[in-house]
């Protein structure tokens, strides 16, 4: 028998008939389900979920995706251009193995290279991206943008900072100075 991987059999699914499972312990803080939301909604679905099928009841069980399948139900917008249906590729493993599989999946995401999005940040730089583009299409806040530009080094990144005033010493810190200076 040859093997052949879900991702190639997607069914699309009405989101009523998928269910969360009960023993995912991930979580998306709110700026990165934001950003979840605006990926969904900027390049559609891109991935499926993964579910289980449960006979029985009828009902696919999420073992991944649980978090693209709250973006459906959350935003409205995106209910209604996906007109209530989810991407789902369905594996058919008992539930100890589902557990093993959301486990696998949540931990094999991945982080990102600080140097390499010091890099991106750069090269959306020079393309004349501002940080306001930026932070609204890489989820990034504005501390955030600063602290991989200065990675770079590149002054370019700088050029419409406006930069306050240096620091001026009080007056009795001044003359503290003037009496050391002069022994």
């Amino acid at each position: 028998m040859v093997y052949k991987s879900p991702v190639y059999n997607v069914i699309s699914v009405p989101v009523e008939k998928i269910v969360p499972n009960t023993y995912n312990p991930n979580s998306v803080a709110p700026p990165e389900l934001e950003l979840l939301y605006d990926s969904i909604k900027e390049d559609g679905y891109t991935m499926p979920v993964v579910c289980y099928f449960e006979d029985k009841e009828d009902l696919y069980i999420i073992v991944d995706g649980f978090h693209r399948y709250r973006i459906m139900l959350d935003y409205p917008d995106i209910y209604k251009r996906e007109k209530g249906m989810l991407p789902v590729s369905v594996i058919d493993k008992p539930i100890d193995c589902r557990m093993a599989s959301t486990i696998r999946h949540n931990r094999a995401r991945g982080t990102h290279n600080v140097d390499l999005m010091s890099n991106i940040i750069k090269e959306l730089c020079e393309l004349g991206r501002s940080d306001a583009w930026i932070s609204r299409h890489l989820g990034m806040d504005r501390d955030e943008i600063l602290r991989l530009k200065q990675i770079t080094g590149l002054t370019e990144l700088f050029k419409d900072v406006n930069f306050g005033r240096a620091w001026q010493p009080a007056k009795e810190e001044q003359e503290c100075i003037n009496e050391n200076q002069n022994l």
